[in-house]
């Protein structure tokens, strides 16, 4: 079979929304490299992530989150990829076989319910973080504000990937 017979035509907003909602963690990510680099990013003196802590052991896990994040993110993909409808071949055992759609389904459903639930009860609490006398202020704060903003994208546009990636595996097989 050709890829096309695999991968039935996905319509390009539902390819845009899943390259946006792999995109929509990208800013926050750089954010939390440039602190693990020492960037200043505003934290008080007294704050874990004043730029006087890093680079440090720290830096791992905000470089390591935000690679897990991004991976995750970029998992979005699969639902209009081909490889997100049979293993690719070069997988050992598993290639060539077709991915069951409940698969990729379930744990994107789940993710893109957890991913919502999370970041907007965390935009409720936003404005108490930030007036803690230890968290950034003025244009630090901005810039940290709208590099979190675009995860409230994440998990909608997640959601309607997934809703289009179920019906069309299931008219089409």
């Amino acid at each position: 079979m050709t890829t096309v017979e695999l991968c039935p035509l996905v319509p390009r907003p539902v390819r845009w929304a899943a390259h946006a909602a792999a995109l929509t963690l990208l800013p926050s990510g750089l954010w939390r490299c440039a602190i693990a680099f020492g960037v200043p990013s505003g934290f008080d003196a007294s704050h874990p992530l004043h730029q006087s802590n890093f680079p440090g052991w720290m830096s791992l896990y905000l470089i390591g989150l935000s690679l897990v994040a991004e991976g995750l993110g970029l998992l979005t993909l699969g639902l209009v990829r081909p490889w997100g409808e049979r293993v690719p071949r070069w997988v050992p055992v598993l290639g060539g076989r077709s991915i069951p759609v409940p698969a990729a389904v379930v744990p994107a459903s789940l993710g893109a319910a957890a991913v919502t639930v999370i970041t907007v009860l965390s935009s409720f609490g936003w404005d108490e973080e930030m007036a803690d006398p230890t968290a950034p202020k003025g244009a630090a704060a901005w810039l940290m504000t709208a590099c979190y903003l675009p995860l409230l994208a994440w998990g909608p546009l997640l959601g309607w990937v997934t809703v289009a990636y179920c019906r069309r595996r299931r008219r089409s097989g």
